[in-house]
Parts: C-alpha cells; structure tokens; sequence
C-alpha cells in the first residue's frame, strides 16, 4: 500500500513519515501568485503580483498585503479566504496583547502565535491545513527589521530575503545574486520591483503589484500607494 492510501487523511502519518495533506497544502502555495521580502539594515520591504485573471475586476478591491498591528504585517501566495482567516486571528491577538500591555506586539511574538494556529490545523479532526504561506515583515521589541515565512505546517523561519509562490525558484535565485548585507530600504524597494519584473506576466505596472514597508526609524508598516510604486517603477526603467 503506498502514500496514496493516506492522502485523505490530515492526522495520520503516511509509512514514509508524510502528512500528504501539508504537501498538497504547499502545492496550492506554489500555484499562488509570486510573493517576496527583503530585509535591509533599516527596514523590511514585501511586496506581491496581484494581476487579476480579468480586466473587469475592480482592483481597488483586491487586497494582498495587509497590515496587522502598527509596525507589522502579512503578504500571502495560496488561497486567499484561507489567508483572510489568519489576518482576522492575527489582529485579534496583537489587539489582546495591546490591551494587556499597552504596546504593539513585538513581530517574533505575532509569529509564534499566527504559526502555532497553522500548525493547529495539522492535527485536529475535520479541519484542513490553510492552503497559504505568508511573509511577515515587522520590527520587534529591540526596534530591529524582521523578516519571516510561515508556513502551512505551522514551521516558521527568519529571512534576509525570500519568496513564495509561482516563481519562487528563480525569485529565490535573483535575490542570493543581488542582495547586500548592508542594503538600504530604498534600494530593498528597487530590488523586491526587479525581482518581480523577472518572472512577471505581462507589463507591470502601479495597479497589479502590491508593496508594504515598515522603516526602522518610525516603526511604522505601511502600504505604498499607487503613486509611489509608479514612481519607482519610472526609476526603474
């Protein structure tokens, strides 16, 4: 009998040592549209393609990056109403946290939290794996950028640059070739837009990428507006 036997189950093992269900949950990750993140000396930068399979979608609708406490926040590749479910959770929590001390909820500690609900989903009856992987990028309690990846597992890891997604092999690629350790933000902006530009279908413009910041001076996340990331595009070119 081999692992196809236990590809219906989320709780048990197949005799390879797999949970059939995670892998296939990853599979629905690798098929999302491409995400990545760098993390510079002074601050974090995430960004993602969100092109829409129709021109009659109202973009301003269609969010990807969102953020989660004041100096943090998420970007998915996979499912999207899996992703929404995880936001939710994730605010919820920081918003407990703020109340019970008065400050944001360091990153490394909104990690644990957001990859112990995943990994939550890996062994309860009845429920599936969220089908998504997120990048989290935020500053944590001694004001350093951070920069994470969560996974459907509920596995968590720290980056200096990574992506998911479609193209995350050649992303993954063009990043270990162009990232510096002593990268600035805005060269962290310039180099998220050129990564995706290498695996992007069709012109990339203002309207069909998303880009989130959070800057080390101020600690702030932030999405760029429509303007700013056309602005970086035309330095681009």
């Amino acid at each position: 009998m081999g692992d196809s036997a236990y590809s219906f189950s989320l709780t048990t093992f197949s005799r390879t040592g797999k949970l059939l269900q995670i892998e296939y949950a990853l599979n629905a990750v690798a098929n999302g549209r491409t995400s990545l993140g760098i993390c510079a000396k002074d601050g974090v930068v995430i960004a993602t393609d969100k092109k829409l399979t129709s021109s009659l979608v109202d973009v301003s609708d269609v969010s990807k990056v969102e953020a989660i406490t004041k100096s943090s926040g998420f970007v998915y590749s996979g499912i999207g109403p899996d992703y929404r479910v995880l936001v939710r959770k994730a605010r919820k929590s920081s918003q407990q946290y703020y109340r019970m001390y008065a400050e944001n909820q360091p990153v490394s500690q909104l990690v644990k939290q957001t990859a112990d609900v995943m990994q939550e989903y890996t062994q309860s009856g009845g429920v599936r794996p969220f089908g998504v992987s997120l990048l989290v990028a935020g500053v944590d309690g001694d004001g350093s950028p951070r920069l994470y990846q969560v996974d459907p597992s509920g596995s968590y890891f720290g980056w200096k640059a990574t992506a998911i997604g479609k193209n995350y092999v050649n992303a993954k690629n063009f990043l270990e070739k162009r990232f510096q350790e002593e990268m600035e933000l805005e060269d962290a902006i310039h180099t998220a837009l050129l990564t995706l530009r290498e695996g992007f279908e069709g012109e990339m413009n203002s309207h069909n990428i998303e880009v989130g910041v959070v800057n080390k001076s101020d600690g702030v996340f932030r999405l760029l507006t429509p303007e700013q990331i056309q602005d970086y595009l035309d330095e681009a070119n």
